[in-house]
């Protein structure tokens, strides 16, 4: 029998499997970070530091504002339980998921075999790399980057030190160590992950099955694609074995949610046999374009009604929205998006550009206004200020002076952006 859910239904139970439900702690320590991680499974990585770098996001989103050094006490201290990996794009994972990406590692160790490979013409550079982690221990690419063999070539113009880095990482041979900065150090992988978790051995069907299980317990109820993009999955084949196997062993239950379609056909999907059904959603949150409540842009659309995309590489004059948009979550509804900037010459977080969503009412920008205060707050910032760039900035405004009588306004346009970058 296939459960019926409204797309009301499906979003509460997709927001409560991420921890929307959940009231935010007075004070954040690490074992609020370690429940937020057994929800979420991953914490993507990015670089983009125009507000605050992505994989530091999630949380906030979620526990409000905590120490940012928290962060890097519980990833990247030597005695850290994660370890970073290509889970979804670059992530931070439990460390004890290693065996579970074996089967990813030794995909990309049969991607480069063949003669014409990077990997093939450059052996020597592998071996020696390998060689000097064996013996100096973790090292960042500078650190090996003048001594290296020099056979060059070129992959995104990284050196051949870094691309035997980067190669190595993905086969499983070396892991990420710490970071210094945001530039990664490497170790051969036994330095890093214990005997007892490289030793163990798991099938690619089994660690497939294993992740599709968690995926559906972090989306709460989620159609094959959604699964599949959770841990970026790429055979449909075993994706839809796994699936039914979990609704053989009860850890899956098949519904159907109203408007979840295609082609005028309902989309198979299933719902978590933990994921619970909240009265409804009391959060208010900021979302970096990489949190998995909105990283998979067709789940975005189908469960928000958001259509996103970051526009980053977007021409400055052709951005609608802004340079590094992210959505904000209002209740059990996405309901506006801001471009957000940290200006700590002038201890001013600029909202740049500020835009309602379809479901945007307009009692939600009293707690936007709130949510944005506390993330300069969390930023170490003393002011706010909106451009009156996008048809949200009137309200934010007017919403945060009456919070906050030093709230300001400044000049920010999509032409403003494109004359300020082509002068750069």
């Amino acid at each position: 029998m296939t459960d019926t859910l409204s797309s009301i239904q499906a979003r509460r139970i997709a927001l409560a499997a991420q921890g929307f439900t959940r009231a935010r702690p007075a004070i954040v320590g690490a074992r609020h970070v370690h429940r937020t991680m057994d929800r979420l499974g991953v914490l993507q990585i990015d670089s983009v530091n125009v507000f605050a770098r992505s994989h530091y996001l999630p949380l906030f989103s979620r526990l409000g504002a905590y120490e940012p050094a928290l962060l890097d006490q519980v990833f990247l201290s030597r005695t850290t339980h994660y370890v970073e990996y290509l889970a979804h794009e670059a992530t931070f994972v439990p460390i004890e998921d290693w065996p579970l990406w074996r089967f990813r590692m030794e995909d990309f160790r049969r991607r480069w075999t063949d003669e014409g490979s990077w990997a093939h013409s450059n052996a020597r550079t592998l071996q020696w790399v390998q060689d000097e982690l064996r013996t100096r221990g973790p090292l960042r690419p500078a650190d090996l980057r003048d001594d290296a063999p020099r056979e060059r070539g070129t992959w995104w113009d990284w050196d051949d030190v870094k691309l035997a880095l980067e190669h190595l990482w993905r086969t499983g041979d070396v892991a990420v160590s710490g970071r210094k900065g945001f530039e990664r150090t490497y170790a051969l992988a036994e330095q890093v992950v214990p005997d007892h978790i490289r030793s163990t051995e798991v099938s690619r069907e089994d660690a497939i099955r294993e992740l599709v299980r968690r995926a559906a317990r972090s989306s709460g109820v989620a159609t094959q694609a959604d699964l599949a993009d959770y841990y970026r999955i790429r055979d449909r084949a075993i994706i839809a074995r796994s699936i039914a196997e979990l609704v053989d062993t009860g850890d899956l239950l098949p519904v159907e949610v109203r408007g979840w379609e295609r082609g005028g056909r309902p989309l198979p999907a299933w719902r978590h046999r933990d994921a619970v059904l909240p009265r409804k959603i009391d959060a208010t949150a900021i979302l970096t374009p990489f949190d998995p409540v909105v990283w998979f842009r067709e789940r975005a659309l189908r469960v928000f009604e958001l259509d996103y995309r970051i526009e980053i590489y977007v021409p400055a004059h052709k951005r609608r929205f802004g340079y590094y948009s992210l959505p904000v979550l209002v209740g059990d509804r996405i309901v506006a998006r801001v471009d957000l900037k940290a200006d700590r010459a002038k201890s001013t977080l600029q909202v740049q550009s500020a835009w309602w969503e379809p479901q945007a009412r307009p009692e939600d920008a009293e707690p936007i206004a709130a949510e944005l205060g506390l993330a300069a707050r969390w930023q170490g910032l003393e002011h706010v200020s909106v451009s009156g760039w996008g048809d949200a900035t009137t309200a934010l405004h007017s919403a945060l002076t009456a919070l906050d009588p030093t709230a300001r306004r400044h000049t920010h346009t999509r032409e403003s952006a494109h004359t300020r970058e082509s002068a750069e």
